[in-house]
């Protein structure tokens, strides 16, 4: 049965040109269909024009069908579930229990079919043990997990999904998913879910939908999926799950596993292996420029302490990565680098070095109501006139996007315009809060190359992420900061080779393989 029709012809946002242009695709019922495509190809655009409580204003042509019947407000409310990418902002009440009932409410399900469905779905998400917490003292994890089971209180048949992952760390990422795809297969729930972060949710896809500049350039099998981005030689084959790509290289194209298991299965018996390689930096590199000793900090005198007792230092001229959990303390942390915030006991020195702040939330940078005028207002700052502008628009491919309002760009290209910004103030120190987010491969890379020429400049960065592959391929050492405190500190090579979780999918691939092999 076909859950959705989706036709498209074209659709421009008010005073902008098309953004998207001839989509046709139907979903079966009960399918896992995962959307993809590069930053700013329209994927948030064709989500929300699924739900009429969430499409965009603009100019469309095209048809939405549910079941073979025009969609429209009413029944989308309650059929169509919609998760976005920020957790916090779909949460409205004050109160975990409130959050589920809000939307049941809103319904006019009446007060002892809410409680039914609260005990149902508070059992089948694990939240039981939480559910009468506020909702400001859940992780980002749990935020994610409880937004997921506000939807499924409404008992939908569809659901849309907006990177929901993005800001997640990678083992609440993969809880994530995995509650998504028990309600997929447990309850038949069909699921659209758009993401950067393949390595994870392509082996559970039925089909692909990958988007190109607007248009909808492959819809397939999952399994097709990658052979389909070979042969066209696409540079968003380097989105693809490493181990993919790995073992796509070394049969030559013949075999394309989606997960580690089937990718050890075949290099066993083709007895193939790689070591990956890791940048390293020795201790005898290490200048510091900038020092965390003995750093304590708790938001009121009656709450716990979010960071405990933290001595760390930052090399000058080095890419550092800092991971952790949600709610382990890393903002927080960087906040106190940054001299946002003012430690409890202890002290942050810096070495005379001018220190500037990506945000988690770019649009905390954004005052303006262009691309070209944020740039302007900065330039004007440090001095620099028009073709300093026109360079960092050509650095960050931002040339095309000069005129639009920031808060119109895809979440990529706000990461970008925001470090854009930041980079005309020529900082010593970069401090970056989840600077991958919402960026495909290609951008990614793009941005590896550009904190490459940035170190070699003289610039210090360091970064707060969950992108672990992004980290692995990036930076000279590594932190895991753990319950307020930075548990260890090592060259990347050493730190992913002596974890089991927070390393790398080549790193999983190889791990104790050649011991394998001997049994052979």
């Amino acid at each position: 049965m076909v859950a959705v029709s989706f036709i498209m012809d074209s659709f421009a946002y008010p005073d902008s040109n098309e953004i998207l242009h001839d989509i046709r695709f139907e979903l079966e019922a009960g399918d896992f269909t995962l959307l993809c495509g590069p930053t700013g190809s329209g994927k948030t655009t064709l989500l929300r024009n699924l739900k009429p409580e969430t499409a965009p204003a603009g100019q469309r042509l095209g048809s939405v069908c549910l079941f073979g019947k025009q969609i429209d407000k009413d029944c989308s409310a309650s059929r169509v579930g919609y998760v976005a990418q920020h957790p916090a902002h779909q949460l409205v009440m004050d109160s975990v229990w409130h959050e589920l009932a809000f939307g049941p409410e809103n319904l006019r399900v009446s007060p002892a079919e809410i409680r039914r469905r609260m005990a149902e779905v508070a059992n089948f998400f694990g939240i039981t043990d939480w559910i009468d917490r506020r909702v400001c003292e859940l992780s980002g994890g749990q935020k994610q997990v409880l937004n997921l089971a506000s939807v499924m209180m409404m008992q939908p048949e569809i659901l849309l999904l907006d990177e929901p992952t993005a800001q997640l760390d990678p083992i609440a990422a993969k809880s994530f998913l995995h509650l998504l795809r028990r309600v997929n297969q447990e309850l038949g729930t069909t699921v659209l879910i758009s993401e950067h972060r393949l390595e994870d949710i392509l082996p559970m896809a039925d089909r692909v939908l990958y988007l190109e500049t607007g248009r909808l350039a492959f819809q397939g099998s999952a399994s097709d999926f990658p052979a389909w981005l070979s042969n066209s030689a696409s540079p968003f084959f380097h989105a693809l799950p490493r181990v993919t790509q790995t073992v796509g290289k070394l049969s030559a194209g013949s075999a394309f596993p989606l997960d580690i298991k089937s990718g050890r299965q075949w290099l066993l018996s083709h007895a193939q292996a790689i070591v990956p390689e890791h940048q390293r930096m020795e201790d005898s590199q290490l200048d510091p420029i900038l020092e965390a000793k003995n750093v304590w900090f708790r938001y009121a005198k009656t709450d716990p302490f979010v960071v405990r007792d933290i001595s760390f230092s930052l090399a000058r001229g080095e890419i550092h990565a800092l991971l952790g959990a949600n709610g382990s303390g890393k903002s927080t942390f960087l906040s106190l680098l940054a001299g946002l915030l003012k430690p409890f006991r202890g002290k942050v020195v810096s070495r005379g070095a001018s220190v500037s702040v990506l945000p988690q939330n770019p649009q905390a940078l954004f005052t303006c109501d262009s691309v070209a005028e944020e740039l302007a207002e900065w330039s004007a700052r440090a001095g620099y006139g028009q073709p300093q502008i026109e360079a960092i628009l050509d650095r960050f491919c931002l040339q095309t996007k000069r005129d639009q309002h920031p808060y119109d760009l895809s979440g990529g290209e706000m990461q970008k315009l925001a470090l854009a910004k930041l980079l005309l103030l020529s900082p010593d120190i970069l401090l970056l809060d989840e600077p991958t987010k919402g960026l495909d491969a290609v951008a990614k890379e793009d941005l590896r190359e550009s904190f490459q020429a940035l170190m070699r400049e003289g610039k210090t960065l360091l970064l707060v992420t969950h992108d672990i592959e992004f980290a692995a391929t990036c930076a000279d050492r590594c932190s895991l900061l753990f319950a307020g405190d930075i548990v260890c500190t090592e060259p990347a090579a050493d730190f992913f080779a002596g974890n089991l979780f927070y390393t790398t999918q080549l790193g999983r691939l190889y791990r104790g393989l050649e011991s394998e092999k001997e049994t052979i």
